[in-house]
């Protein structure tokens, strides 16, 4: 693998941070250059944020352009849609189905728009699931991220002990457990 540009988006308090640090680590095992970039919009009131992790054999820049996304990990359904264009022509997106309603719809500024994984589906390879509800089956609705990982090891195709080393050196010892079953789910997961 010359480089694995990914792009992981969300909102604040879904655990992207998280996710990121989960992917350098998994990077630093593979024995790659890794640079991560974290970019918080309105992290503590829900707003976006956008975090990017390339690795690869030297990575000179942490930014992921438009159409230089080789894999979108959107937690949130709007988040998927707001960064399509960061989707390279051969990428894949994975995208959890949850809404949730950015503050303009909540003040009814604002319509949330419909249909937005069928609109994605049209020109693009998305990976759609109910994410929420795989980490809530596992024990604890904070496992999104790592459900969402789980089909990230899969779809990438790098080891998936890799990813199990690196969530245990990261997730703390008392959510381990949870986190790992998470993990299972999402990479198993077949729709």
């Amino acid at each position: 693998m010359e480089q694995l540009n990914i792009l992981i988006v969300g909102v604040g308090g879904q655990g992207t941070l998280l996710a990121s640090r989960i992917l350098g680590n998994v990077a630093l095992k593979m024995n790659y250059d890794v640079k991560v970039s974290e970019v918080h919009g309105m992290s503590q009131r829900g707003g976006s944020v956008v975090t990017y992790v390339k690795f690869g054999k030297k990575v000179y820049s942490p930014l992921v352009d438009i159409k230089e996304a080789d894999v979108i990990m959107a937690f949130e359904k709007l988040e998927a849609l707001r960064y399509i264009e960061r989707l390279s022509d051969n990428g894949k997106m994975i995208v959890n189905e949850q809404q949730i309603d950015p503050m303009p719809v909540i003040i009814g500024k604002a319509e949330y728009p419909e249909n937005i994984i069928e609109t994605l589906k049209e020109k693009h390879r998305i990976f759609s699931l109910d994410a929420l509800k795989i980490a809530q089956d596992c024990g604890n609705i904070k496992a999104v991220n790592i459900v969402l990982i789980g089909v990230l090891a899969k779809l990438t195709g790098i080891s998936k002990e890799i990813f199990t080393e690196a969530i245990r050196e990261v997730v703390p010892a008392k959510f381990l457990d949870i986190n790992l079953k998470a993990f299972e789910e999402g990479y198993n997961y077949h729709k």
